[in-house]
């Protein structure tokens, strides 16, 4: 019996590693060192970035929202996954990208050119609109826009 202690604490602390591995919580991004898991160009901006959490744990980091509804649109199953992206209210916050309000306007340029900007409230995106111009989408319409 003896013998079986050690082999036990070896055990509890391997799957405690393991377990500590497959986080389901965000990364913070590095801005200006991480790069965009679909794209590859450094992840800049604050207002922009993205991130994807796999079933697994496994993060995946994105430098615009339409960097990861193109990579979103690649995955086959995305039961347990969570899809994250910055908003403009709090640049370098996420919220879940299925609950933003996306503003597609060309006096808001995003990384890659899609004008595609998130937020977190109603109010925000009017109030931008109102200054900016451009579109309100949810994230389904935005999907639509970018996908075809």
């Amino acid at each position: 019996m003896k013998n079986l202690k050690p082999a036990h604490g070896i055990l509890v602390l391997l799957l405690g590693v393991f377990f500590s591995s497959c986080s389901t919580s965000p990364q913070p991004i590095n801005y200006g060192n991480d790069a965009c898991h679909y794209c590859q160009m450094t992840i800049v901006d604050q207002i922009y970035g993205a991130e994807v959490i796999s079933d697994k744990g496994k993060i995946f980091k994105f430098d615009a929202a339409e960097c990861l509804i193109r990579h979103k649109n690649t995955l086959e199953n995305t039961e347990g996954y969570q899809f994250l992206t910055n908003y403009f209210e709090a640049p370098g916050e996420f919220i879940k990208l299925s609950e933003a309000k996306f503003l597609i306007s060309e006096n808001l340029p995003s990384p890659m050119g899609a004008f595609l900007t998130a937020f977190k409230t109603d109010e925000a995106v009017q109030k931008l609109k109102e200054e900016k111009g451009g579109d309100i989408f949810n994230l389904t319409e935005v999907e639509k826009t970018l996908l075809n």
